[in-house]
């Protein structure tokens, strides 16, 4: 008899007001919090990779979090991507792996086999020791006779490297299926630079119509399963299978190593620690967190330390580029305290104000702040979900704040800023999405006096195709541009952001693509700005 029978029924008797899981599903959940089987417990037969009869490699390859000396490989074999197992019985297989500094595998470096477990969705997370520091490699699956596509990953500088003359990545957030094509993610294939940091809303958890909402499919129906919300962990698993089955998406993280972190769609909108958006009870929806946190683990290229257990995963982590650059990566959603004022745009109050608010979480807020203090680089960068600047709507006294930015949380704000410049931090840049625009802020000590000044630099690249293609400049341009002196940039077309680290000066480039609710859209620059080491502070380039 299973012994947690009673925690299951109470469980699916929360769920059934939502009627979103069964007791069976309910029993799924619940595991991640008891006892969910190591990989392997529960697949103890073998199954032979020569018998998998369709291409296994549907979702694409990608890397990782580079370090030093080693990069992270990523796969998940689903020859059957749309349908729940994927196209595979419950049985381990074995994948073998190669890494080369060719395209063509004639200087083979390293090789090995992973296994890919059905407890985690037949995912692949490989990590590869011994290699060269800052240079490129290229790597590659297999398994039986099928053979992936090739990536391009790249280890990073040595820590301590004094002379590292440049580096550069971009800025990508907020890819909702739904709302149009992936040309966004095509051209940043084509973008020469060292990694993606993915800043969040890598999924939607809204559901998407056969006809690929805004994509507007003729030649082709998605399942009805995929027109749901999603809560099981067979939904979320679902779901990333549909947004990894693109061919632009898959360019991307074949092209590049990405740095992910997560924003609320992964699980929810707006959901805030233990809080859920519509008031179901924190045991009820740490059930869905623990589930979109298992399948936000099994389909992105993350190392072991990011691996999640039960509701609970520890994303917020540190990556080094030699002495040019550290990037600190946070998380805003999983430790912040509720929204004020029951979210939304508010009047700021007491609340937004109050000390004993937090975005991020007491141990994380340290563990920043201490990072800070013993940085050496010239620039940190510090990669995060939603708009860090404060943000008037209005130019008038009766403005309102967005409750789920920071400026909600204008405490916590206040002590990271407090506490970069206490430890000597001259090249802040802070990195957000969300706000599906392109936003270029100068970060002021005191956001109140246009006369404050200047501490560091906010990029808040726009959406990839989130509110489909946009306007240069949307209703708001001149109301929230006369409100926020230190707004230097807007733009709310869909796209990407490059940044490019240079020793003396870093250069942005806000890049939008014409359209997304068709194919084909073509790229420009909207906007390039340059912000100079020891004198922070946008200038148009």
């Amino acid at each position: 008899m299973d012994t947690h029978l009673p925690e299951l029924r109470a469980a699916a008797r929360r769920m059934g007001r939502r009627h979103f899981l069964t007791v069976a599903g309910a029993a799924a959940a619940l595991a991640f919090t008891t006892h969910l089987p190591a990989a392997g417990a529960a697949s103890r037969t073998a199954l032979d990779a020569r018998k998998i009869s369709a291409y296994p490699f549907t979702l694409g390859i990608a890397s990782g979090d580079p370090l030093p000396d080693s990069v992270l490989l990523w796969t998940r074999l689903a020859p059957a991507p749309f349908e729940p197992d994927g196209g595979l019985p419950a049985q381990r297989v074995e994948v073998q792996w190669e890494v080369a500094y060719d395209e063509q595998f004639y200087a083979l470096v390293r090789s090995g086999t992973a296994t890919a477990h059905p407890e985690y969705a037949h995912s692949v997370h490989v990590e590869v020791p011994g290699l060269d520091e800052d240079r490129s490699y290229y790597y590659r699956f297999r398994a039986g006779t099928w053979i992936s596509p090739v990536g391009r990953a790249r280890t990073a500088p040595s820590p301590s490297s004094f002379w590292v003359p440049s580096m550069s990545f971009a800025a990508v957030a907020c890819a909702a299926y739904f709302d149009g094509y992936y040309t966004a993610y095509k051209h940043v294939a084509d973008e020469d630079v060292d990694m993606v940091v993915h800043l969040g809303d890598y999924i939607y958890e809204y559901g998407v119509d056969s006809a690929g909402g805004h994509r507007g499919y003729t030649d082709r129906k998605l399942p009805a399963h995929f027109n749901t919300e999603t809560v099981t962990l067979q939904d979320y698993r679902l779901r990333y299978a549909l947004y990894k089955n693109d061919a632009d998406l898959q360019a991307a993280h074949a092209a590049h190593p990405f740095v992910v972190t997560w924003d609320d769609h992964e699980t929810e909108n707006n959901y805030a620690g233990a809080v859920a958006e519509n008031g179901v009870p924190p045991e009820e929806f740490l059930l869905r967190r623990a589930a979109a946190y298992r399948a936000y683990w099994e389909n992105l290229p993350l190392r072991p330390p990011q691996k999640p257990a039960g509701a609970d995963m520890r994303l917020y982590r540190r990556l080094r580029f030699g002495r040019l650059a550290q990037f600190d990566i946070l998380d805003t959603r999983q430790y912040r305290s509720d929204q004020a004022y029951g979210d939304g745009w508010q009047a700021p109050g007491p609340l937004t104000m109050d000390p004993s608010r937090t975005m991020t979480g007491a141990e994380q807020e340290r563990w920043l702040l201490d990072g800070w203090k013993t940085s050496d680089a010239v620039w940190n960068i510090v990669p995060q979900q939603v708009t860090f600047a404060q943000r008037r709507d209005v130019p008038t006294a009766d403005y309102r704040l967005s409750m789920d930015a920071w400026d909600g949380y204008a405490a916590s704000r206040k002590r990271l800023l407090d506490g970069a410049t206490a430890a000597g931090v001259d090249n802040l840049m802070v990195l957000s999405g969300d706000a599906h625009v392109g936003y270029g802020f100068d970060l002021k000590a005191d956001f109140d006096n246009p006369a404050s000044r200047v501490v560091g630099t906010e990029i808040s690249t726009t959406s990839l195709t989130s509110g489909r293609d946009g306007a240069q400049k949307p209703g708001n341009w001149i109301s929230l541009t006369q409100a926020n002196p230190h707004l230097k940039f807007y733009d709310g077309r869909r796209g990407y952001t490059v940044v490019r680290l240079g020793q003396s000066s870093a250069g942005i480039d806000f890049r939008t693509v014409s359209a997304v609710t068709r194919p084909g859209g073509t790229l420009s620059t909207a906007a390039s700005f340059t912000t100079s080491a020891g004198t922070p502070g946008l200038q148009p380039a």
